[in-house]
């Protein structure tokens, strides 16, 4: 997926303008947020779960050479054929090489958000492949030719209209209006696939090192059989996705399902262990798994490594009120939000997604409600910092905090100018006490609302005169 975060204020703009894409996040905003609130209220210790899954996932990152080698070792004892790719391009290159060797021709897939840092569908169209998202959201966001704005929400961007004219236009049917009518007609066009697919490619929630087993979270049932139906499959998973035991994994599932959308549990919890065995009903002939880095390791070694035990639950865009108002495009690649807004620099490069880190309020409702504890807010300051240090900030911003950093450490000084700008603030805001426009910096802040003017005497001021009145 072509990195585009860099126009984040702009893409943010067209968005907010967008009526189409406001009308659908008004009706989205809130309902993942009630859902996950009366969720969590099933269990009496819901803190000491988070506490749990968050060292679960430390464990991982601490041991994961350790704990990837046993995965590795149970894996291939099961006949699973595991493959390591350091980057993006090994990765297409393989999954490529692994279609041509079984003569593929069609492919169906089921949501991978590696598959969408890698490009895979592009590249595999590119080779002559015929490839099929089989997960409603993103089947609707391929027919449509667009990028996933959601990590488990990817068309939420979409209103019923909208889908109901792509359906009536790709299918070549009559429009309907129901949704439930809707979800049957993509169940109907995507049967045939899934009976004539030669290969199924799916991503991992986890990676068991316990079993050697990958496992897929999904509610609509495409991924099982994606993973069973096609004679060969092929799993693409980040290093940083292994778990020790089967016990952390039900631990984790947990606060996953009730994370993202509020459920219990999911509907379907698929683990694959090796290749379909003598007598078993359903299975690939070959099971490939891809392991892949793709600046994970960079990561680890990094002060953000805490974002790595992400478990892509969605729930810190759910309750992000940047997200909730711009939807998951404007941050320009594969996760948006708060999270987004750590991962994409830290993989892309800081360079080539410099208002990320600065995309939030700091409001901190991401690391409130993240289900593994991490520290969002606190790793984009630590971003924020590397771009000062970089000197990646625009220079007028660079100066402006410098010239408050000199005042700041004179009081003398600072006392008589905040003084100066508090009776001019106030002589400039008139009678309605606001400031329509700040100069240089300030200007961006005040193009889409007005800057409260000051009253005309500062802080320090107040207290004093406070103080002289209680000695007296």
């Amino acid at each position: 997926m072509e990195v585009s975060s860099n126009q984040f204020k702009q893409a943010a703009s067209r968005k907010l303008a967008d009526p189409k894409v406001q009308k659908a996040l008004r009706i989205a905003k809130g309902k993942l947020v009630v859902a996950r609130s009366r969720s969590i209220l099933e269990l009496d210790n819901f803190e000491e779960i988070r506490e749990a899954a968050a060292r679960i996932r430390d464990f991982g990152l601490q041991h994961m050479d350790l704990l990837l080698e046993e995965w590795e070792k149970k894996a291939k004892a099961a006949g699973t054929i595991v493959h390591w790719a350091e980057t993006p391009q090994q990765v297409n290159e393989l999954v490529i090489e692994i279609a041509r060797k079984h003569e593929v021709r069609k492919i169906i897939k089921s949501k991978s958000m590696l598959g969408e840092e890698t490009n895979l569908n592009h590249a595999l169209e590119a080779a002559g492949l015929d490839v099929r998202e089989t997960d409603l959201g993103e089947y609707i966001i391929q027919q449509f030719g667009e990028t996933p704005s959601h990590i488990i929400a990817p068309a939420v961007h979409k209103s019923k209209d909208d889908i109901a004219d792509l359906f009536a236009e790709k299918h070549g049917r009559p429009r309907l209006n129901d949704i439930a009518a809707l979800t049957h007609e993509a169940r109907e066009v995507l049967r045939p696939h899934f009976l004539n697919a030669d290969m199924g490619i799916s991503g991992a929630n986890f990676l068991v090192a316990e079993t050697g087993s990958t496992m897929i979270v999904t509610n609509e049932g495409n991924g099982r059989m994606t993973t069973t139906m096609p004679r060969v499959h092929v799993a693409i998973t980040g290093i940083e996705k292994i778990v020790p035991t089967l016990e952390d994994i039900s631990l984790l599932l947990r606060v996953l399902t009730r994370s993202a959308t509020g459920q219990s549990i999911s509907n379907y919890l698929s683990f694959t262990t090796g290749p379909k065995r003598p007598g078993d009903t359903d299975g690939p002939g070959e099971f490939h798994v891809i392991i892949v880095d793709a600046g994970r390791t960079k990561v680890l070694a990094s002060e953000i490594r805490e974002a790595l035990r992400c478990i892509r639950c969605g729930a810190c865009m759910n309750h992000c009120p940047v997200y909730q108002n711009i939807g998951g495009h404007a941050y320009g690649w594969v996760y948006p939000g708060p999270i987004g807004s750590i991962l994409t620099p830290a993989y892309v490069g800081i360079e080539n997604a410099i208002d990320l880190p600065n995309a939030s309020t700091l409001c901190n409702q991401c690391g409130v409600v993240c289900p593994v504890k991490i520290p969002l807010p606190d790793l984009m300051r630590k971003l924020r910092e590397q771009q000062v240090q970089k000197n990646l900030r625009p220079w007028s911003e660079r100066v402006g905090l410098r010239l408050w950093a000199w005042t700041a450490a004179r009081p003398a000084i600072y006392g008589v100018l905040t003084r100066i700008a508090a009776r001019i603030g106030k002589w400039l805001g008139g009678r309605d006490r606001l400031l329509h426009k700040l100069p240089a910096a300030g200007s961006e802040w005040t193009s889409g609302r007005d800057f409260p003017a000051p009253r005309g005497k500062t802080f320090r001021e107040l207290y004093a005169r406070n103080r002289n009145r209680r000695t007296r």
